[in-house]
């Protein structure tokens, strides 16, 4: 399993140059993580795979736009 310290985090397509909202993800050997890019010491969500194939499925749906 790849420690989260030693994740490698890409960050959003969809985040701005100016920081806002900026996320970024980590592929891990059997979960992946989330950290907010501008506080890369500061928490992070780890979703197991099921969970976050069901979550990109629902955003890329566009059934979680706020609009």
């Amino acid at each position: 399993m790849v420690p989260i310290s030693a994740a490698e985090w890409k960050k959003s397509s969809r985040s701005t140059d100016t920081g806002d909202a900026c996320v970024e993800v980590a592929g891990l050997a059997a979960a992946v993580a989330v950290r907010d890019s501008k506080d890369p010491d500061g928490p992070k969500l780890v979703f197991g795979p099921a969970v976050w194939q069901a979550f990109a499925t629902e955003a890329k749906s566009g059934a979680l736009d706020l609009s």
